[in-house]
């Protein structure tokens, strides 16, 4: 038989076989005794590091602001939520999110369900808002370039809004009545840190001063992606919204740039020239160029020769579907009688043609400085352009670059 000694020690009584179980016992009280101990051991471990690392709670993991979907399934524990959102990119430290919500005594109170996170929210932001109760909403995403007539168009195909009710709610606004609206929560507003220059106080909509009167809110409507009521969400929910986040992630870009003794426009003229530029730059890379473009001829008292703003005054194309005309010819361009034909008129145009975003302001208040004068497609299907400095440049390009 093999191993004898061990079938003798199993299976045989022996005189030391109550010392055996003396110290099994032992072994089992001494295993049960320490299961909380380390579990003791870890909260306690938990509690330090949240105390020595508290301020970062209210720091972001990041000053990206674009909606990242989270999910929570039914019984997740809280320490697999925080890895989760490390995962995620929406924090940094899974540790000190799970102390946080323990500390709270609410670790057990996570919700489970959908969640739209921004990695620009703060760790105690992102807490606050899976502690709360969901309420059910939709989602909308208003796309930068848009006019509002785009915008109408596609809440009406998506059956989320009246298209009619958004058009004539932002072409005749009744400020007064928009205000009265709740501001959107956490969850969906979006954040921005102030910046660092100055302190920021924005009021609901003061920018909107600027206004000219008769003004519809073209320009001021910001292109992101928002969460409305679920029951009968109205066009004056998502407009609000909209201002919110003007007033959120456009004015301090504007008031810093101030701050930084920046020579700018009045606010209204920026938002014109970030829609042409939103509008004109295919390739995000070339938006300052484009910017330069603006002020140069400007500085030089020439017609802007937009197409972007003539394709604004000449509007819907039925036979196309479309908002933009194509093919179209410059003799075409000398037909259209509007304040918006920038081969007409010379100056800005009277109000913006599009919703830009935040890289298209941004362009126009830090512009790239150059001595171009002219821009045309490079017509190789980048979307890029190719810049000029006088006419017969220009010229040589249009040949080389259109006409080929």
């Amino acid at each position: 038989m093999l191993f004898p000694h061990i079938y003798q020690a199993t299976h045989v009584f022996s005189p030391n076989h109550a010392g055996i179980k003396r110290k099994t016992a032992l072994i089992a009280l001494l295993l049960f005794l320490t299961v909380p101990l380390v579990a003791c051991t870890r909260e306690e471990r938990l509690y330090d590091h949240l105390d020595a690392n508290r301020p970062m709670l209210f720091v972001p993991a990041s000053h990206e602001d674009s909606p990242v979907p989270f999910e929570i399934a039914a019984g997740t524990p809280a320490r697999t939520i925080s890895e989760n959102l490390v995962s995620a990119g929406l924090i940094h430290d899974a540790e000190l999110f799970e102390a946080y919500v323990r500390s709270i005594g609410r670790a057990q109170e996570l919700k489970a369900g959908s969640f739209q996170l921004r990695a620009s929210m703060t760790p105690a932001e992102i807490a606050e808002v899976l502690l709360a109760e969901q309420a059910p909403g939709v989602s909308v995403t208003i796309r930068e370039g848009w006019r509002l007539e785009q915008v109408a168009q596609d809440l009406e195909l998506n059956r989320i809004v009246s298209g009619e009710e958004y058009r004539n709610t932002a072409q005749k606004p009744d400020l007064a009545a928009l205000s009265k609206i709740a501001p959107s929560n956490a969850a969906t507003a979006p954040k921005v840190d102030p910046p660092s220059c100055c302190e920021v106080k924005i009021e609901r909509w003061p920018f909107l001063d600027a206004l000219p009167q008769d003004a519809s809110l073209e320009g001021f409507l910001f292109p992101a992606t928002y969460e409305l009521p679920a029951e009968e969400p109205a066009a004056g929910d998502l407009i609000a919204r909209q201002l919110d986040a003007f007033a959120a992630r456009i004015m301090p870009l504007y008031l810093k740039a101030e701050a930084d003794g920046v020579d700018l426009p009045v606010l209204y003229d920026v938002l014109i020239m970030a829609s042409i530029v939103e509008r004109e730059a295919v390739v995000a890379e070339e938006r300052p160029a484009i910017a330069g473009v603006l002020y140069n001829r400007l500085a030089n008292n020439m017609l802007l020769e937009i197409d972007a703003t003539v394709q604004y005054a000449m509007g819907y194309q039925p036979e196309s579907d479309q908002w933009w005309k194509t093919p179209v010819f410059l003799e075409e361009y000398q037909g259209v009688h509007s304040p918006y034909n920038t081969y007409l008129h010379r100056g800005l145009p009277p109000g913006p043609i599009a919703s830009p975003g935040e890289d298209a302001f941004r362009a126009v208040l830090y512009p790239e400085r150059h001595e171009f004068l002219y821009y045309v497609a490079s017509g190789d299907g980048s979307g890029g352009h190719v810049f000029a400095k006088t006419f017969s440049e220009h010229l040589e390009n249009v040949q080389r670059y259109l006409n080929r």
